[in-house]
Protein backbone atom coordinates (compact mmCIF):
# COMPACT_ATOMS: atom_id res chain seq x y z
CA UNK A 1 0.00 0.00 0.00
CA UNK A 2 1.47 3.53 -0.95
CA UNK A 3 2.24 5.85 1.65
CA UNK A 4 -0.51 8.70 0.79
CA UNK A 5 -3.26 6.01 1.22
CA UNK A 6 -1.74 4.51 4.33
CA UNK A 7 -1.44 8.19 6.25
CA UNK A 8 -4.61 9.35 5.20
CA UNK A 9 -6.30 6.06 6.60
CA UNK A 10 -4.44 6.51 9.59
CA UNK A 11 -5.53 9.95 10.23
CA UNK A 12 -9.54 9.19 8.78
CA UNK A 13 -9.69 6.51 11.17
CA UNK A 14 -7.93 8.63 14.07
CA UNK A 15 -10.26 11.79 13.44
CA UNK A 16 -13.23 9.15 12.85
CA UNK A 17 -12.54 7.37 16.55
CA UNK A 18 -12.11 11.13 18.58
CA UNK A 19 -14.98 12.61 16.46
CA UNK A 20 -17.68 9.68 18.07
CA UNK A 21 -15.74 9.39 21.16
CA UNK A 22 -14.21 12.45 22.05
CA UNK A 23 -16.75 15.55 20.14
CA UNK A 24 -19.67 13.16 20.75
CA UNK A 25 -21.66 10.24 21.98
CA UNK A 26 -21.68 8.33 18.95
CA UNK A 27 -19.82 5.89 20.76
CA UNK A 28 -22.47 4.78 22.80
CA UNK A 29 -23.77 3.24 19.90
CA UNK A 30 -21.42 0.23 20.14
CA UNK A 31 -19.37 -0.07 22.78
CA UNK A 32 -20.54 0.60 26.97
CA UNK A 33 -19.90 3.78 28.41
CA UNK A 34 -16.36 2.52 30.26
CA UNK A 35 -14.55 2.01 26.91
CA UNK A 36 -14.57 5.96 26.25
CA UNK A 37 -10.85 6.79 27.65
CA UNK A 38 -9.64 3.75 25.40
CA UNK A 39 -11.53 4.77 22.42
CA UNK A 40 -10.19 8.46 23.01
CA UNK A 41 -6.71 6.77 23.49
CA UNK A 42 -6.99 4.91 20.39
CA UNK A 43 -7.91 7.38 18.48
CA UNK A 44 -5.11 9.99 19.38
CA UNK A 45 -2.81 7.08 18.90
CA UNK A 46 -3.91 6.59 15.32
CA UNK A 47 -3.40 10.49 14.39
CA UNK A 48 0.11 10.51 16.17
CA UNK A 49 1.12 7.24 13.76
CA UNK A 50 -0.61 9.64 10.95
CA UNK A 51 1.67 12.27 11.61
CA UNK A 52 5.26 10.27 12.39
CA UNK A 53 4.60 8.55 9.01
CA UNK A 54 4.09 11.41 6.88
CA UNK A 55 7.11 13.00 8.75
CA UNK A 56 9.12 10.04 7.69
CA UNK A 57 7.81 10.23 4.11
CA UNK A 58 9.55 13.88 4.23
CA UNK A 59 12.72 12.63 5.30
CA UNK A 60 13.14 9.85 2.99
CA UNK A 61 11.91 12.00 0.05
CA UNK A 62 15.28 13.99 -0.15
CA UNK A 63 15.03 14.20 -3.82
CA UNK A 64 16.57 11.88 -6.76
CA UNK A 65 20.34 11.85 -4.95
CA UNK A 66 18.37 10.46 -1.55
CA UNK A 67 18.04 6.76 -3.31
CA UNK A 68 20.61 6.79 -5.78
CA UNK A 69 23.73 8.73 -4.53
CA UNK A 70 25.60 7.31 -7.45
CA UNK A 71 24.01 8.12 -9.61
CA UNK A 72 23.33 3.92 -10.74
CA UNK A 73 20.02 2.40 -11.17
CA UNK A 74 18.58 5.55 -13.20
CA UNK A 75 15.73 5.33 -15.57
CA UNK A 76 16.74 2.77 -18.70
CA UNK A 77 20.39 2.42 -16.88
CA UNK A 78 22.20 -0.42 -15.15
CA UNK A 79 22.05 -1.33 -12.13
CA UNK A 80 25.57 -2.57 -9.43
CA UNK A 81 25.33 -5.69 -11.80
CA UNK A 82 25.32 -4.88 -14.89
CA UNK A 83 21.95 -5.71 -15.45
CA UNK A 84 19.25 -3.67 -16.91
CA UNK A 85 17.65 -1.81 -13.90
CA UNK A 86 13.63 -2.91 -12.62
CA UNK A 87 11.60 -0.46 -11.52
CA UNK A 88 8.52 -0.80 -9.65
CA UNK A 89 5.55 0.83 -11.22
CA UNK A 90 2.75 -0.83 -9.46
CA UNK A 91 -0.17 0.91 -7.94
CA UNK A 92 -2.43 1.04 -5.13
CA UNK A 93 -4.74 -2.28 -5.51
CA UNK A 94 -8.20 -0.78 -6.27
CA UNK A 95 -9.17 -2.92 -3.00
CA UNK A 96 -7.40 -0.40 -0.38
CA UNK A 97 -9.82 2.48 -1.33
CA UNK A 98 -12.20 0.77 0.16
CA UNK A 99 -11.11 0.80 3.44
CA UNK A 100 -11.95 4.77 2.92
CA UNK A 101 -15.12 3.72 3.80
CA UNK A 102 -15.55 2.67 7.26
CA UNK A 103 -13.23 5.86 8.20
CA UNK A 104 -15.19 7.92 6.66
CA UNK A 105 -18.53 6.63 7.92
CA UNK A 106 -16.97 7.84 11.13
CA UNK A 107 -17.05 11.14 10.66
CA UNK A 108 -19.91 11.82 8.04
CA UNK A 109 -22.72 8.56 8.87
CA UNK A 110 -22.50 6.67 11.48
CA UNK A 111 -24.56 3.44 11.52
CA UNK A 112 -27.33 3.16 13.35
CA UNK A 113 -27.39 2.04 17.30
CA UNK A 114 -28.70 -1.48 17.69
CA UNK A 115 -32.95 -2.14 17.78
CA UNK A 116 -35.33 -4.07 16.94
CA UNK A 117 -33.79 -5.73 14.17
CA UNK A 118 -31.03 -7.08 16.66
CA UNK A 119 -33.77 -8.11 19.48
CA UNK A 120 -35.58 -10.04 17.18
CA UNK A 121 -32.61 -12.07 16.04
CA UNK A 122 -31.15 -12.42 19.48
CA UNK A 123 -31.98 -15.29 22.30
CA UNK A 124 -33.64 -13.66 25.14
CA UNK A 125 -31.05 -13.37 28.39
CA UNK A 126 -31.07 -15.49 31.40
CA UNK A 127 -32.70 -13.62 34.06
CA UNK A 128 -30.50 -14.65 36.87
CA UNK A 129 -32.50 -16.97 39.88
CA UNK A 130 -33.36 -14.69 43.30
CA UNK A 131 -33.83 -16.80 46.76
CA UNK A 132 -35.05 -13.25 48.36
CA UNK A 133 -37.28 -10.28 47.24
CA UNK A 134 -37.60 -7.62 49.38
CA UNK A 135 -41.22 -5.78 49.68
CA UNK A 136 -42.46 -3.58 47.07
CA UNK A 137 -42.34 -0.19 47.43
CA UNK A 138 -46.19 1.63 48.10
CA UNK A 139 -45.98 4.14 45.19
CA UNK A 140 -48.04 3.65 42.60
CA UNK A 141 -47.45 3.04 39.03
CA UNK A 142 -44.04 1.83 40.25
CA UNK A 143 -40.81 2.09 37.96
CA UNK A 144 -39.70 -0.97 37.29
CA UNK A 145 -36.44 -2.77 34.78
CA UNK A 146 -37.51 -5.56 33.09
CA UNK A 147 -35.72 -7.94 34.84
CA UNK A 148 -37.05 -6.82 38.01
CA UNK A 149 -40.32 -7.24 36.89
CA UNK A 150 -39.62 -10.58 35.16
CA UNK A 151 -38.16 -11.81 38.45
CA UNK A 152 -40.91 -11.04 40.29
CA UNK A 153 -43.42 -12.38 38.29
CA UNK A 154 -41.62 -16.09 37.46
CA UNK A 155 -39.68 -16.44 41.28
CA UNK A 156 -41.49 -14.28 43.80
CA UNK A 157 -43.49 -17.13 45.41
CA UNK A 158 -44.97 -14.70 47.60
CA UNK A 159 -46.57 -12.87 43.97
CA UNK A 160 -46.10 -8.95 45.05
CA UNK A 161 -46.29 -8.08 42.09
CA UNK A 162 -49.77 -9.31 41.30
CA UNK A 163 -52.27 -6.74 40.83
CA UNK A 164 -49.85 -3.80 40.97
CA UNK A 165 -49.49 -1.39 38.57
CA UNK A 166 -45.70 -0.59 37.02
CA UNK A 167 -43.94 1.93 34.82
CA UNK A 168 -41.52 -0.27 32.03
CA UNK A 169 -39.31 1.61 29.60
CA UNK A 170 -37.91 0.15 26.27
CA UNK A 171 -38.25 0.42 22.64
CA UNK A 172 -40.84 -1.54 20.53
CA UNK A 173 -39.78 -4.90 19.19
CA UNK A 174 -42.71 -6.22 16.45
CA UNK A 175 -43.44 -9.86 16.55
CA UNK A 176 -45.79 -12.02 14.91
CA UNK A 177 -48.54 -12.11 17.61
CA UNK A 178 -48.18 -8.46 18.65
CA UNK A 179 -44.91 -6.89 20.11
CA UNK A 180 -42.45 -7.03 23.18
CA UNK A 181 -41.29 -3.92 24.89
CA UNK A 182 -37.11 -4.57 24.99
CA UNK A 183 -34.19 -3.92 26.21
CA UNK A 184 -30.52 -4.32 24.72
CA UNK A 185 -27.68 -4.87 27.22
CA UNK A 186 -23.90 -5.19 26.14
CA UNK A 187 -21.23 -6.95 28.29
CA UNK A 188 -18.38 -5.35 26.19
CA UNK A 189 -19.39 -4.13 22.37
CA UNK A 190 -22.28 -4.36 19.99
CA UNK A 191 -21.16 -8.21 19.00
CA UNK A 192 -22.06 -9.57 22.59
CA UNK A 193 -25.60 -7.89 23.05
CA UNK A 194 -28.00 -9.53 24.78
CA UNK A 195 -31.70 -9.06 24.72
CA UNK A 196 -34.55 -8.85 27.71
CA UNK A 197 -38.21 -8.91 26.48
CA UNK A 198 -41.99 -8.30 27.71
CA UNK A 199 -44.80 -9.21 26.24
CA UNK A 200 -47.34 -6.49 25.89
CA UNK A 201 -50.98 -6.90 25.33
CA UNK A 202 -53.95 -4.15 25.21
CA UNK A 203 -52.88 -2.22 23.39
CA UNK A 204 -51.40 -1.80 19.68
CA UNK A 205 -48.05 -1.80 18.52
CA UNK A 206 -46.00 1.98 18.13
CA UNK A 207 -43.15 1.87 15.16
CA UNK A 208 -40.08 0.04 15.53
CA UNK A 209 -37.69 0.89 17.48
CA UNK A 210 -39.53 3.33 19.01
CA UNK A 211 -38.83 3.86 22.62
CA UNK A 212 -41.87 4.03 24.97
CA UNK A 213 -42.95 4.00 28.64
CA UNK A 214 -46.05 1.64 29.84
CA UNK A 215 -48.04 1.57 32.95
CA UNK A 216 -49.87 -1.62 33.51
CA UNK A 217 -50.45 -4.75 35.42
CA UNK A 218 -49.15 -8.62 34.74
CA UNK A 219 -50.95 -10.03 31.90
CA UNK A 220 -52.20 -13.48 33.66
CA UNK A 221 -50.34 -16.18 31.98
CA UNK A 222 -49.18 -19.63 34.05
CA UNK A 223 -48.93 -19.66 37.27
CA UNK A 224 -47.49 -16.25 39.37
CA UNK A 225 -43.99 -16.51 41.09
CA UNK A 226 -42.85 -19.75 38.88
CA UNK A 227 -41.35 -20.36 35.64
CA UNK A 228 -44.85 -21.11 34.24
CA UNK A 229 -45.11 -17.47 34.14
CA UNK A 230 -44.71 -15.39 30.88
CA UNK A 231 -43.10 -11.84 31.42
CA UNK A 232 -45.95 -10.41 29.78
CA UNK A 233 -48.04 -6.47 30.78
CA UNK A 234 -51.70 -5.60 30.15
CA UNK A 235 -50.66 -2.19 29.06
CA UNK A 236 -53.15 1.12 30.29
CA UNK A 237 -50.81 3.44 28.88
CA UNK A 238 -48.04 4.42 26.47
CA UNK A 239 -46.00 6.97 26.58
CA UNK A 240 -43.65 8.12 23.69
CA UNK A 241 -39.92 9.05 24.88
CA UNK A 242 -36.42 9.62 23.07
CA UNK A 243 -34.02 7.37 23.78
CA UNK A 244 -32.73 7.63 27.32
CA UNK A 245 -28.57 7.87 27.62
CA UNK A 246 -28.62 4.62 29.63
CA UNK A 247 -30.12 2.75 26.39
CA UNK A 248 -27.78 -0.49 26.63
CA UNK A 249 -28.40 -0.89 30.08
CA UNK A 250 -31.66 -2.63 31.72
CA UNK A 251 -31.87 0.36 34.51
CA UNK A 252 -34.50 2.98 35.45
CA UNK A 253 -33.85 5.63 32.62
CA UNK A 254 -31.64 8.94 32.76
CA UNK A 255 -32.98 11.54 30.68
CA UNK A 256 -32.03 11.63 27.31
CA UNK A 257 -29.24 14.76 26.19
Amino acid sequence: MKRPLQITLLALSGAGVLHASLLTDLYLRYVKEGMRPLLIASGALLLALAAAEAWWGRQGDGGPGAHDPEGHGGEGGEGDDGHPAHHDHSGTPKVAWLLLLPALSLLFYAPPALGAFTASREAPKAIAQEDHFDPLPATSPLPMTLTDFTQRVQQDREQAIKGRTVQLTGFVTPARDGWYLTRLMLSCCAADAQSLRVRVHGVPAPPADQWVTLTGTWHPSGTLGTRSAEAALDARTVERIAKPTNGYTDALPLTAP
